[in-house]
């Protein structure tokens, strides 16, 4: 690689590490581009150098915070054993993600409330990063539905996922009709434990 190439990779991974910290102290409002150029020792024009446009800088900085998430989710890639041990697994995810919502706030809530300009498509890397996560709820989810056909079993994850991502997204916005804080893990290990008995289950596989 040249050293312009190396200059220029370096300045872009300055470029979404500015914008990283920016929206995780003030969300997207906190982005400018002159800002970030200034902050970052490029012109303003150059940052387009770097990336396509904001849009895809603020997916860059998704991607960047999915992988983060992919991390706090992952536990050594445990397989779960045992029906209890994967609903046990379920009951881990779905608390450790509440944590890193609460504790990555603006960054979570640009994962889901960032709306692109009219016209662009979500790049296939940025649709790929997002889906890469749903292993983490599929794998647990084989052993307890080892019938269903994996299809099934990935609009059970999508279904278990909304559940429990609707109910952290209510809690932390403090909306009136929330789930207290105080109390929100223990109803997310409620859902889970109650969405993933056989009954439940058998009754989604053949929905």
């Amino acid at each position: 690689m040249s050293k312009v190439a190396v200059r220029r990779e370096s300045q872009r991974e300055a470029l979404i590490e500015a914008a990283e910290r920016r929206i995780a102290f003030h969300s997207v409002a906190g982005l400018k581009a002159r800002d970030l150029a200034g902050e970052v020792g490029v012109a303003l024009g150059a940052i387009y150098n770097l990336v396509e446009d904001m849009d895809e800088l603020v997916l860059r900085v998704i991607s960047r915070t999915l992988a983060r998430l992919d991390a706090a989710l992952s536990d050594g890639e445990v397989t779960a054993r045992s029906s209890a041990e994967a609903v046990d697994r379920l009951v881990v995810i779905a608390t450790r993600y509440h944590a890193f919502a609460a504790g990555n706030l603006h960054l979570w809530r640009v994962m889901f409330e960032y709306r692109m300009a009219p016209d662009r498509v979500l790049p296939e890397w940025a649709v790929a990063d997002q889906m890469r996560l749903f292993r983490h709820i599929i794998a647990p989810l084989a052993v307890l539905m080892p019938e269903a056909a994996l299809a099934q079993r990935e609009v059970m994850a999508r279904t278990l996922f909304a559940a429990v991502h609707g109910i952290i997204a209510l809690g932390l916005d403090e909306k009136l009709v929330a789930v207290p804080l105080e109390v929100l893990d223990r109803q997310l290990e409620w859902l889970v434990r109650s969405t993933c008995t056989e009954a439940a289950l058998k009754r989604a596989a053949g929905a």
